[in-house]
């Protein structure tokens, strides 16, 4: 990754960078020294660096995606629940599909496949694929719905965010998960950056901010993407608060002003009219959640894909190609799980999150 660079331009040497690059971890070491930059005061020339080394190294133009639209992991009959949805509205067996962005769709192109797990007789997790916009057609980007009225969402502490262990919910999905594991994708950006606070299992590790971007589980199982304060209030049915910035979709349209280059409402580390990988999620009207990834992407082309997947409300994730992963688990037989990733692309290993990670992370199971 070309933010390695970040090594000779520094040049700081010291016990603490000896340290962080010495210390067990997963992540490589281009990595481990920006994290380890942004951790001393160096957070400035990172962003300066990304800023500059993604804006001369844009997505390809034209083309088509290599082998096409491909196929969702293979559905499943995992564990099973009849548990009622709290939120009473039924839920359609098979969502809309997503009007493509582009005038010549592919074959399959925003239609949803089932995946995971059957519970109650229908698919619990729905998957599909989409070019982001009509310039960058050589790419695509992956699109997950989440029946929530049978699954449920656990955000996960990582060993560095926030840190500050030990954790019920860890840096990893437990053993005891496996039987339940539907899927698990990258959670926000660094606390640091992310404008906003953490809370989960009754500790708050960043004060919560009113009118964030909040991304809330509850002990019923459901989930939340919503502005703190307005859609959500602390309350003893709350089990995790995850903040970042501000929301990017609203009211079922894409907030005003995310075209704005040089606004930092939407993440000052990287312009947000430069296309990188991203991350988002939502939720629909009936408390489904939606998370959308891909390359080639700017904070307009990632919200309109959450609102085109039905999203009413939501907020962007990470960005950056190592910082995104969706994987989806299936059992192997024998008390594992298999790992798929979401995109062929995305360059984490797909048993990203059945080992320590140093960033906190969301699991989706179902109830039990």
């Amino acid at each position: 990754m070309a933010l390695a660079i970040l090594v000779g331009l520094l040049a700081v040497p010291g016990w603490s960078l000896g340290r962080t690059l010495a210390a067990s971890s997963t992540d490589p070491l281009g990595i481990r020294v920006v994290e380890w930059a942004r951790d001393h005061q160096l957070g400035g020339a990172v962003s300066f660096i990304e800023r500059s080394w993604y804006a001369h190294h844009q997505p390809p133009k034209g083309g088509t995606p290599r082998g096409g639209i491909p196929l969702a992991p293979r559905l499943t009959t995992g564990s099973t629940s009849r548990r009622a949805s709290p939120r009473g509205p039924s839920v359609p067996a098979r969502p809309t599909n997503i009007t493509p962005l582009v005038a010549r769709p592919l074959p399959g192109e925003g239609v949803w496949q089932p995946s995971g797990p059957v519970v109650a007789g229908h698919p619990a997790l729905w998957i599909t694929f989409v070019r982001p916009d009509p310039v960058h057609t050589s790419l695509l980007a992956g699109v997950a719905r989440f029946d929530m009225s049978h699954l449920t969402a656990t955000l996960h502490a990582g060993t560095d965010v926030p840190g500050g262990g030990p954790w019920v919910n860890g840096a990893r999905v437990a053993r005891g998960d496996y039987p339940y594991a539907v899927a698990a994708f990258n959670s926000a950006f660094r606390l640091d950056n992310s404008r906003g606070g953490y809370y989960a299992e009754g500790r708050t590790v960043k004060p919560l901010v009113t009118g964030r971007a909040s991304l809330v589980t509850y002990a019923d199982g459901h989930v939340d993407v919503g502005v703190w304060g307005r859609d959500d209030t602390m309350s003893s049915a709350i089990t995790a608060v995850r903040q970042n910035l501000e929301l990017i979709v609203d009211r079922g349209a894409l907030v005003p002003g995310l075209a704005n280059a040089n606004s930092g409402l939407w993440g000052g580390t990287v312009g947000n009219r430069i296309y990188v990988w991203r991350s988002g999620v939502g939720v629909d009207v009936h408390g489904n959640v939606i998370y959308v990834a891909g390359p080639g992407l700017n904070v307009d082309t990632l919200a309109e894909l959450l609102r085109r997947a039905g999203s009413v409300r939501a907020m962007e994730l990470d960005i950056n190609t190592w910082w995104i992963s969706f994987t989806t688990f299936t059992r192997d037989g024998h008390g594992g799980l298999r790992a798929a990733n979401l995109l062929g692309s995305m360059v984490r290993p797909p048993d990203r999150y059945l080992t320590d990670g140093t960033r906190d992370f969301i699991e989706i199971d179902v109830r039990h």
